[in-house]
Parts: structure tokens; sequence; C-alpha cells
């Protein structure tokens, strides 16, 4: 029994599937595969249940996760030990970002905070959509992540950095459209919108199901960060933070549209197995008190 082999069968267990899992795992298929095959004839126990591509755990595979977790746990806060016996904090960090703009997420900030208070690390910084930033958390191909998201995310450590809301935007060459219109007349307009897993995409359908309406999606993007400059050329209807689509509607760059509005929080996350490492403790503290 291998630990890659439990980090295999833990990755696969969370993401209920091989390729999702061989992505975060940064292995084939073929690889993941065979390190689960190991383990089960290793323990002599079957852990999953295999169709159309999907892993659901078995009866013995939903008792044994939590004893794997904690010997992934352990494995982490071993090497925590080490690095303190060792003396300074050192390593490298994979954060996962939103595509949002680096002054609102604080990015030049915390470079400059990692590089004073923690002088043997080396940050690296990766941006990613909602599921796939998630997805490479929960399998420990990212040390940490900035999450944008109307709840915390399901199985991961999480706090809370700050509230966001959400405004309705409206380019200035469409307002005469909107002056007496309604959630029909603003559904039916062209709208830009993020990745399908992205936290713009997630909140514009949300926004819209509450009204029993989907919007008229008229060009997706993945420079999120962008839909501002997007939306002052005219290109259509957006969701932006609302400290941006108050002061560009006082500009004349667009109408803000009555009082609809999506709140949300960002979320510092990282995996509930590495919340003792004392490389994800210290970074923990460098980013809190770059957001006190």
């Amino acid at each position: 029994m291998e630990l890659h082999q439990i980090r295999a069968f833990v990755t696969v267990a969370r993401l209920g599937h091989l390729t999702k899992a061989a992505q975060v795992l940064c292995l084939t298929q073929p690889a993941v595969t065979a390190q689960v095959k190991a383990l089960e004839s290793s323990l002599g126990v079957a852990l999953f249940e295999r169709s159309s591509g999907r892993m659901s755990l078995t009866r013995e595979g939903e008792a044994l996760l939590p004893k794997a977790e904690s010997v992934l746990s352990a494995s982490g806060q071993l090497q925590g030990a080490a690095r303190q016996m060792q003396g300074q904090v050192s390593g490298q960090i994979e954060l996962g970002v939103p595509g949002e703009q680096p002054g609102f997420l604080r990015l030049g900030e915390l470079s400059s905070a990692v590089q004073r208070d923690l002088p043997l690390v080396e940050l690296h910084i990766r941006t990613h959509a909602l599921g796939s930033m998630l997805d490479r958390l929960r399998g420990g191909a990212l040390t940490a992540a900035l999450v944008i998201a109307s709840h915390p995310p399901r199985d991961l450590h999480w706090q809370s950095l700050r509230s966001v809301r959400y405004r309705v935007v409206v380019p200035t060459r469409l307002c005469a459209q909107m002056q007496r219109g309604g959630w029909k007349t603003l559904a039916a307009l062209p709208w830009m919108d993020g990745p399908l897993d992205s936290p713009s995409h997630l909140m514009l359908r949300q926004l819209f199901e509450q009204q029993g309406l989907a919007p008229n999606i008229a060009l997706r993007t993945e420079d999120t960060a962008a839909l501002d400059t997007l939306v002052a050329s005219g290109a259509g209807c957006a969701l932006l933070r609302e400290e941006l689509a108050l002061p560009g509607a006082e500009r004349g760059e667009w109408m803000v549209w009555g009082h609809a509005q999506v709140d949300a929080q960002l979320f510092f996350c990282t995996a509930i197995e590495s919340v003792s490492d004392p490389l994800v403790v210290a970074l923990t503290s460098v980013v809190v008190s770059n957001w006190a």
C-alpha cells in the first residue's frame, strides 16, 4: 500500500470521475486506474462501482474513505513538522484565483506580503474556472484558492474575506429599450457571460431563474475581468461588481438597471487535510492580514 495509491483513491472518491481525477493528479487515466486497482488488491476489497465513466463508492469504500483521508492528513502533518524542524517555512504555493481583476483580489499586495513574510516560499498564481479550481483544490493540485460564490464550497476549509454585490448593467445604446421594460425585456437583450462553471455564469443563471427566465447570451468570454470594458463598448449587458457598476453609471458609461442584485462572498479556501500544514498556516495568516 503506497501513499500515492491512497491519494488516488481519495481524489477519485471526491470527484466521482476518473478523467477529472487524472487531470487533478497530473496523471493519465490508466495510471489512476492502476493505482486504485493496486490499492483494492492490497486491501482485498472493492472500493468503487464503475458505470459509464462514473465511479461510485461501494459500501466498503464509503467506510474506508474517512480513514484514507486521515492518512493523507497525517502525512501532511508529518511533512509540516519536518519543515518546522528545518526552521523557516519553505516550499511552493499553488494559489488558484478566479478570472477577476488583480486589484480586486489584492494579488499585488499578497505577493509582496509573501515575499516579505515568507522569503523561502515560491508563490505560483493559477487562474481557473470555479469548478476546475475546486476539483484541483480537493485533489491536492492547488495549495489554496480565492473563490467567489454565493455559498461556502463544500468539503473544504474556508474563511470569508469580504462580501461582494453584483448589479445589472446595460450599455447606453440599449437604455432606450429598458425605459419601460421589465425582466422579460431585460432577458431578451444581448448578454455577456463567463464559462459555464464560472462565478459570473452561476450568478447570472441564479438571477434569471428566480424570474422563471433565461438571459439571451450573445457573448461568452473566459476573460470575465474585462466585462466592464465590453459593456462600455456596447457589446451587451452583464453583471458587474457594485463598486464598478455605480461609478461607471455616474460617468455615463452604462446604466445600472433597477435594484436587481446578487450577493456573494470572496472565500479563502484550503483542503481540510492540509489545514495544519505550516505552509498553509503561514499562507492563511498572510492572506487574512492582507484582507484585514
